[in-house]
């Protein structure tokens, strides 16, 4: 009989974790207090600023159980945070994790939830030094909070675009959305867990190689990560920024997948890649005479991920139009997953 959370106990749980993040974590030099004291202790690197960021996913409202293993769940966990350090040029170095689970949990769950974690935190030789855990009544639930790092003074801020500049983005916005809609319509006991665009939803990747990269040219004017869906971050640059934006609707990057996956759903292509979540790419703004060494950037930094080149910022403080390519245009409405009301608003 497996072993469940109300076999062992929490210390007995904490022990376990303990043992496994010492066999398969990294081991962080700068650590000074680590996992079983009432708070962890690390010293700070001279010459870099500190990132803190933290993100929570709850079962049934960012997950699916049925359609996610325990190790792509921990992953996917962890790379949304790993997201919001990458978007503003930083690398991380150490999480804190928090779970809410059932008594009835089995502990190779917890396990592989935690090999999740350390396989994207190992690579950035980062560590999780600390957490918390509590009984849950009803699902699981998994709040990381990420503590990260970048050179002093090369943070790119959401603040700091300007009217003219070009607007830029990583990869294929909208993957994600489409797995999920997949997912949503599965039929009984059907397994897409191996399809791309399913996979681009249970395991998305994270943009941090590439983000650290654009910040390290001081081009980038402005970034962020697309986790509230494309328009709704640009909206969220726009905002920030106090300025306006333009896109091309020819040149917004779709991929074959997306555009199939589309017709079989009988969805507009365009509005998967505009309005919902859950991919993290990066939307990029720099001067329009930049954006070859932004290119570059991502390019040494990872090989095959495209960089389009999608508008460019306006003066027009918080409107967003969209220019088709018979030459006419309409606005366009920022909008973002809202988790309150539970919709893309």
């Amino acid at each position: 009989m497996s072993e469940t959370l109300a076999n062992i106990g929490e210390f007995g749980l904490i022990r376990r974790i303990k043992d496994l993040l010492n066999e398969v974590g990294v081991k962080a030099p700068r650590v000074t207090t680590g996992i079983g004291d009432d708070t962890a202790a690390f010293l700070p690197s001279p010459g870099y600023e500190l990132l803190v960021t933290c993100d929570a996913i709850v079962e049934g409202r960012h997950f699916l159980p049925q359609h996610i293993t325990a190790i792509d769940l921990g992953r996917r966990a962890m790379t949304l945070n790993i997201s919001d350090i990458g978007a503003m040029g930083g690398s991380p170095l150490y999480a804190l994790i928090s779970l809410g689970l059932k008594a009835e949990t089995l502990v190779g769950d917890v396990e592989a939830l935690y090999r999740g974690f350390v396989a994207e935190l190992n690579p950035f030789e980062a560590a999780i030094i600390g957490g918390n855990l509590t009984k849950s009544e009803g699902g699981l639930f998994i709040d990381i909070t990420l503590i990260g790092q970048v050179e002093e003074g090369r943070a790119v801020k959401r603040s700091t675009a300007r009217p003219g500049d070009a607007i830029l983005v990583t990869g294929y916005p909208g993957r994600a959305a489409a797995g999920l809609q997949l997912l949503l319509r599965a039929g009984p006991g059907e397994d897409l867990r191996e399809n791309p665009l399913v996979r681009a939803y249970n395991r998305p990747s994270h943009r941090a190689w590439e983000g650290r990269a654009i910040a390290r040219t001081g081009c980038a004017t402005a970034m962020i990560d697309t986790s509230d869906g494309f328009l709704g971050d640009l909206g969220h640059i726009c905002e920030e920024s106090r300025v306006g934006a333009e896109l091309h609707k020819e040149r917004l990057p779709i991929d074959a997948d997306l555009r199939k996956a589309a017709l079989t759903l009988d969805l507009d292509p365009y509005t998967l890649v505009l309005h919902d979540s859950d991919d993290y790419e990066l939307i990029i703004t720099c001067a329009p005479k930049d954006v070859g060494r932004i290119r570059d950037a991502v390019a040494r930094a990872a090989k095959g991920v495209a960089v389009t080149e999608v508008g460019q910022i306006t003066d027009r403080a918080g409107h967003i139009t969209m220019l088709l390519p018979d030459g006419s245009s309409h606005s366009m409405r920022a909008s973002g997953w809202d988790h309150f009301k539970g919709t893309v608003s």
